[in-house]
């Protein structure tokens, strides 16, 4: 059943990428897009099975997502994050899970997880408020999961936790403006002292040991990956796809480029044109090598009954910001050898440059604190495994 999902994903990506203007224009995904995805259940890849979900292996999820991406970044982006939030939704208490997904199990959810919101401590759960920014896809999700700091009585920080919060509890701002992953409607939430009952919330420390309590309802392995792997895989990926199609544009455009500049040369026919191709293939195999090999050593771990090692999760993290760079870093040297046709408005290339830069900056890319830690570990300092 996977695969016809993934074969369903390959058949929309020349729709995905004819609207992928359209999506820039909107500053959202088109409901079109969103609508193709559901059908294809692309949505449902890592939710439960007792919810009609798919309990996917993570790597076909992020093989949809890398393919989604490659024809329209902003699309691969809003997939790819409110795609993995089902296996989020699946640690939950059975009572949070059954309130999304009880009476339709298409429901949707987006994300915002920096603690940029505070909630206090009151009888049967919290009173949460704040404002959240980038909550990608929001427009097309009825609940969303937030990051908050909990608070004692004494305003003493007690936890960090993940808040579920339905549609009618927020309020969306329409702030996105951007000039990289303009069509993914990363807007800003707004919760003004709303009351987030206990079963609503998730403990960081559950998921940073892998925990939760949803693993009494939804016991496939998939479930007891840890958050950190899953999920900042799912910013890697899209980068990844971006790439990956740049790189399909690239070559088809330089099959039918002469060089004016170079007396009519054809651009095929440069041997300096060949070796940027096979640098940047080079790194884009890599990139996508990497993170599939370490969910694989995850997983497998996983299946055995063990402990996953910390040094692994720190290599996941390692690999997956490295990874980011060099999609990054491939899409750079297909783009500044393709000439001012690349800059035209329309083609991927231009677009999958500037998404793939935006995607950059997102807090699981921030390559110095991840790259710290590992050498950290490595020469034998304490790491708290609970961030990775």
């Amino acid at each position: 059943m996977t695969q016809a999902v993934l074969d369903g994903v390959r058949d929309l990506l020349p729709g995905l990428r004819e609207r992928a203007d359209e999506a820039e224009r909107l500053r959202v995904v088109p409901d079109a897009n969103i609508k193709e995805l559901e059908e294809t259940g692309f949505f449902k890849l890592l939710q439960p099975r007792r919810f009609d979900g798919f309990e996917a292996d993570p790597v076909d999820f992020y093989t949809a997502v890398r393919d989604i991406a490659s024809a329209c970044g902003s699309t691969g982006w809003v997939s790819s994050v409110v795609g993995v939030h089902p296996w989020q939704v699946a640690l939950f208490a059975d009572e949070a899970q059954q309130a999304v997904w009880g009476e339709d199990t298409a429901t949707r959810l987006s994300s915002s997880y920096a603690p940029t919101g505070k909630a206090v401590v009151t009888e049967g759960g919290y009173r949460l408020s704040g404002k959240w920014s980038f909550s990608s896809g929001a427009d097309h999700c009825s609940w969303v999961l937030l990051g908050g700091l909990v608070l004692d009585g004494d305003g003493n920080v007690v936890d960090f936790k993940t808040f579920m919060v339905p549609r009618p509890d927020y309020t969306i701002n329409d702030v996105w403006h951007m000039v990289g992953l303009s069509g993914t409607g990363s807007n800003d939430v707004v919760v003004d002292d709303v009351f987030v009952p206990e079963a609503f919330t998730l403990s960081m420390g559950e998921t940073g040991s892998c925990r939760g309590p949803g693993q009494a309802q939804n016991t496939s392995d998939l479930y007891k990956l840890p958050f950190h792997s899953i999920f900042t895989g799912t910013i890697t990926t899209p980068i990844i796809g971006m790439a990956m199609g740049a790189y399909a544009e690239h070559v088809e455009m330089q099959q039918q480029r002469s060089r004016a500049a170079y007396l009519g040369e054809k651009a095929s026919k440069d041997p300096f044109a060949m070796v940027r191709i096979a640098r940047a293939s080079s790194e884009i195999d890599a990139a996508w090598a990497l993170l599939v090999g370490n969910i694989r050593e995850e997983q497998a771990h996983v299946a055995r009954g063990e402990q996953i090692p910390l040094r692994l999760r720190l290599k996941v993290r390692r690999d997956q910001v490295i990874g980011s760079q060099r999609a990054i870093d491939a899409i750079d040297e297909l783009f500044e050898a393709s000439g001012g046709r690349a800059l035209a408005q329309g083609t991927y290339l231009q677009r999958a440059w500037r998404d793939a830069h935006a995607g950059r900056v997102h807090a699981a890319n921030d390559p110095e604190r991840a790259l710290q830690m590992f050498g950290a570990h490595e020469f034998g300092h304490k790491v708290d495994p609970g961030m990775y």
